[in-house]
């Protein structure tokens, strides 16, 4: 054989040899075969691992490549990935238990030299240290530890992973944090960076630097971490290559670094509720790559919209800036950022109208301008197509006016349009019944009249309608709802709207909240037994009379709010009602009747206020009731004691029992009820004396106890009542000293009132130190002394104040206890809730109380009543008391007051009741002003006084025959002629025009103020055609002396 035919076999044979063990080793990576060293590792890393469900029961064998979650290379058979991570995120979904893995990370993981991908994130590895032998791992490019239950500090060895590429360590389950991202600097080849809630609050501003140095980063996610700092410069901008930037729900403090604009490849940058301030850069609109832009809830980001808008923002997509102090208009140049898609501006200031070149961004598909200044009306037409990709339009929450312009029925894929709460008139237009795919219209809170038209009733998809709180009228049939299949919220209250709608009508759907308060229901809605998914139900005031069908209770076991106040249902209530746990029930107001109902024991809040019910409180209330917040049943015939089970109501925050018949003691246990805010007993028969314990509540806000027959003193227990703001104890029989302490003990009080007792002693110094008082009423007692001039220092007396600062106690999903307080003024008692807030008055009537009115008193210009009136004291009357100028009602009758009426009262033109009876006044009575415009009695019983309006003529006035003004005619009586008519006319009016305002708004204060006009108005009509010939002869006299 020759040398070259050996060599020929040799390379032939050689060949065979390479093919065998290509073909070998495929077959072995095809068979899944470990190598020993790798099966061992996995076996041990398996074992060290908490598996209930037995999710790893395919590894076993030697064929580690089939095994669930492993990945093995081609090639060489060698494993190069682990995922295991639970697919089910979401750790309220039932199946994530399921799938979660807990135990250790065991070290053997060494073992597997090739391993590039690992991905443990949602297991629950119960707080252990994630091991630092994972920087080790050298040969990883992906990692994925996040929400796994891993705690403590980072080890820095994780930053020897140079060929890391993707790194997700985001912790939500378990505190994670790291004191420095130095380490990071080592992974050189990183481009996605994932540590959203990990706590870098130690880092300051220096993870800024510590990323800069990664220049393949394109992507950087630290929602949530605490972070406090960020520099406002960094040279040079190495991580050049940064697409998506999220640092939100930070709190940075800080400016809108310009750097930010030197990032020529951000794509997407996030800095939601990130403690932002000062102006955005305008600058970041000419980001080239920038189309994701979302700076919301920072709330101190300002910048003029017309000029932001104005920007080059050349690919911007998404631009979000919602809740901050945007202002300015909306320019005409923002149809032409042509590639938007959502424009969110929610919640700023921004004003003036929507321009129609809006309608030329034909790709935007939201539009949310809620919550701004916008004026003016909505455009009747839009430049272009009407926006032909829009699905969300949201204008709520501003000042648009006229009427629904005709292009909102051509926007063919809205799916949401929210113009609630603005100043929208006329007609509900019937093309927007020609939305095909519209789930959510949200018209309330306008101005709408008109009935809304049948082609709602066409809108398939619709899934919430509101069209409450409008100007709506007409009737409301079957019509309206006829293809609503999907509707789930239908809410058409308070409008004048007439619900006729047949008893044996079957609705299309089920709704789950269903409000129809102030509607007028023509029958009770008997289609309601068809709604199996009611969860709200409103029929308040809707003129629903006699029993409720029985089936009615059915429907109450998925309710958690059920509201059928205001109507005039009567019968007694079945029991026991059962509803849904954590339910608000409010049935007050009709004319329910019968022993009080026994509900199921969840519910929350419970209002029977206003009603008929009778017999006694259940003594085992507390275990009807253990979850009860609000419980309202007063006014009522309710007798008998309150039960010492009400104090095993731990949560209740509001109980008010007043205005029944209830007699016995306080029970002492309601000081378990350490959450109550409200306590309302007044009007009944209790006894005894108050409590010590009660000092103990001391998150009371209001005690009224008033209109009982309580005695004793007032237990200095109380004064721990430190967030006391309303203190009530009227018309019952206490006695000794008004204590010092009230006015160190709290500081927060507003409404004094003791009024009625038997309570004696010197008016204390202390009461000067309540800064917050607006009432002070101590009238009807045995005080005596001097009236303190340090109650001048009262600075809530010393200023107007505004309408609704009232607290309303016991907030609770929209229900609340509204503050109120019975006065007496002008001898009728007035019920103070809603113009509480107006309120300013000192009423001391009624004592021993002597000496003179502290002129400090005339600091107090905030005072709207004034009542001194029934005590001892004397001296003259201040002319500073004009300073008091906006008083509306003066008592300073049956005392000693000596002395001329002060002329400069004339200035007081808001006062309407003035009473100065009975005391030794002396002099003309001042006519300037209208204050001879009032009522004789209000000077009689002050013998030394003369002048008009009394019946007695002063010295210096003219001879009676030459008078021009009053004629006396043969009985007595005073005539006053026409030229009288006028004057009085006109010194009226002197105070009219600035007391109209105040009356425009003092609601209680206009009653009184109309009864004197009334009554003047009377007296003159009476005096003229009583005396119709005086009348004519002195217009004669002046007519004659006209022509002389």
């Amino acid at each position: 054989m020759s040398l070259s035919c050996c060599s020929c076999i040799a390379h032939f044979l050689l060949l065979l040899c390479l093919l065998h063990a290509q073909f070998g080793t495929s077959n072995c990576a095809s068979d899944g075969a470990c190598s020993s060293e790798e099966l061992q590792s996995l076996l041990q890393f398996r074992r060290a691992l908490i598996d209930p469900d037995n999710l790893l029961s395919s590894w076993q064998g030697r064929n580690c490549c089939h095994w669930r979650g492993l990945s093995c290379d081609n090639l060489t058979a060698s494993v190069i990935s682990i995922d295991l991570h639970n697919p089910y995120a979401n750790a309220s979904d039932p199946r994530y238990d399921l799938w979660n893995l807990s135990g250790r990370v065991d070290h053997s993981l060494l073992q597997l030299k090739f391993l590039s991908h690992l991905d443990l994130s949602y297991n629950n590895f119960n707080g252990l240290q994630i091991p630092s032998f994972i920087g080790s791992l050298k040969r990883l490019k992906y990692l994925n530890l996040s929400n796994a239950g891993f705690a403590g500090t980072i080890p820095f060895r994780v930053g020897n992973l140079s060929e890391l590429q993707y790194l997700d360590l985001s912790s939500s389950l378990q505190p994670l944090f790291a004191d420095s991202l130095q380490w990071v600097t080592g992974l050189s080849s990183l481009r996605h960076l994932k540590m959203s809630g990990v706590d870098l609050s130690k880092i300051g501003s220096d993870w800024v630097q510590a990323v800069n140095g990664i220049p393949s980063l394109t992507l950087l996610d630290f929602q949530a971490c605490g972070l406090t700092g960020i520099a406002q410069s960094i040279s040079p901008v190495n991580f050049s290559s940064l697409a998506v930037l999220d640092l939100s729900f930070n709190s940075f403090n800080s400016e809108i670094p310009y750097w930010f604009s030197n990032l020529s490849s951000l794509v997407q940058l996030d800095m939601v509720s990130a403690g932002l301030y000062g102006s955005i850069p305008v600058e970041l609109s000419a980001t080239p790559s920038l189309r994701h832009l979302d700076l919301s809830m920072n709330g101190n980001l300002t910048v003029d919209s017309f000029t932001l808008l104005r920007g080059k923002w050349r690919q911007i997509e998404v631009l979000r800036l919602a809740s901050n102090q945007i202002y300015g208009r909306l320019p005409d140049s923002i149809g032409n950022i042509s590639s938007l898609i959502e424009l969110d501006l929610l919640s700023n200031n921004i004003e003036g109208g929507i321009p129609s070149s809006i309608g030329k961004l034909s790709n935007l598909q939201i539009l949310d301008l809620s919550g701004n200044n916008l004026t003016l009306d909505l455009p009747l037409h839009l430049i272009k197509h009407p926006l032909p990709k829009l699905r969300t339009l949201s204008l709520a929450v501003n000042k648009l006016s006229g009427t629904l312009p005709g292009w909102l029925g051509e926007l063919a894929n809205l799916e949401t349009l929210d113009l609630s709460y603005n100043s929208i008139r006329g007609f509900i237009p019937s093309s927007i019944g020609k939305l095909p795919f519209l789930a959510t219209l949200d018209l309330c809170g306008n101005q709408l009249d008109g009935t809304p038209p049948y082609s709602i009733g066409q809108l398939t998809k619709l899934h919430q309608l509101d069209l409450s709180s409008n100007h709506l009228t007409g009737t409301i049939t079957e019509r309206h709802f006829e293809r609503l299949n999907d509707l789930k919220f239908l809410l058409l209250g308070f409008n004048s709207l007439t619900v006729n709608i047949s008893s044996g009508w079957t609705p299309p759907f089920q709704v789950q909240n269903l409000g129809l308060g102030s509607c007028q229901l023509d029958q009770f809605p008997y289609w309601l037994q068809t709604q199996k998914e009611l969860e709200f139900l409103d029929l308040s005031n809707s003129s629903i009379s006699g029993e409720l069908p029985t089936w009615f209770w059915d429907l109450t076991s998925n309710l958690l709010l059920l509201n059928i106040s205001f109507n005039l249902i009567e019968g007694e209530l079945p029991k026991p009602l059962y509803i849904n746990a954590f339910a608000d029930v409010d049935i007050r107001s009709n004319l329910l009747s019968g022993p009080l109902p026994v509900f199921s024991n969840f519910v929350e809040l419970l209002d029977l206020s206003n009603n008929q019910f009778s017999g006694p409180i259940p003594g085992d209330i507390a275990e009807l009731q253990p979850y009860i917040i609000f419980l309202s049943l007063s006014n009522n015939n309710l007798s008998g004691e309150i039960p010492n089970s009400i104090g095993l109501i731990q949560e209740l925050q509001v109980l008010d029992l007043s205005r029944n018949n209830l007699s016995g003691p306080i029970p002492a246990s309601l000081s378990n009820c350490s959450y109550l805010k409200a306590l309302v007993l007044e009007y009944n028969s209790i006894t005894g004396t108050i409590p010590p314990s009660l000092g103990s509540l001391r998150q009371l806000q209001s005690l009224h106890l008033s209109n009982n027959l309580l005695h004793g003193v007032i237990p200095p227990s109380l004064k721990n009542m430190s967030n006391l703001q309303t203190l009530d104890l009227g018309y019952n029989n206490f006695e000794g000293a008004i204590p010092v302490w009230i006015g160190e003990s709290f500081p927060a009080l507003r409404i004094l009132r003791l009024r009625a007792n038997k309570l004696s002693g010197q008016i204390s110094y202390g009461l000067s130190k309540l800064s917050s008082l607006q009432v002070l009423d101590i009238a009807g007692n045995d005080l005596e002394g001097q009236i303190p001039g340090s109650l001048g220092s009262l600075t809530a007396m010393a200023i107007q104040q505004r309408p609704n600062q009232y607290v309303q106690y016991g907030f609770y999903r929209g229900t609340y206890y509204s503050e109120s307080l019975s006065m007496v003024i002008n001898n009728r008692q007035l019920v103070f809730t809603k113009t509480l807030s107006l309120l300013v008055s000192i009423d001391l009537s009624d004592n021993n109380l002597s000496g003179e009115v502290p002129g400090e008193l005339m600091d107090l210009s905030g005072l709207l009543v004034l009542n001194l009136s029934r005590n001892q004291l004397h001296g003259e009357v201040l002319q500073q008391i004009s300073e008091l100028q906006n008083l509306l009602f003066l008592d300073l009758s049956n005392n000693q007051f000596n002395g001329s009426i002060p002329a400069s009262m004339a200035s007081m033109s808001f006062l309407s009741y003035l009473n100065l009876s009975n005391n030794n006044f002396s002099g003309r009575v001042p006519d300037a002003g209208q204050l001879g415009t009032f009522d004789p009695s209000a000077y009689s019983g002050n013998p030394l006084l003369c002048g008009a309006p009394l019946n007695v003529s002063c010295e210096d006035d003219p001879p009676t025959g030459k008078s021009d003004g009053i004629v006396i005619d043969g009985s007595g009586s005073i005539l006053e002629d026409e030229e009288f008519y006028v004057s009085l006319g006109l010194g009226f009016a002197s105070g009219l025009l600035g007391l109209f305002g105040v009356i425009s708004i003092r609601k209680t204060w206009s009653v009184v103020y109309f009864n004197l006009v009334d009554s003047i108005v009377d007296w003159i009509s009476k005096m003229k055609n009583m005396f119709p010939g005086v009348t004519d002869r002195r217009r004669k006299s002046r007519k004659a002396r006209t022509r002389k």
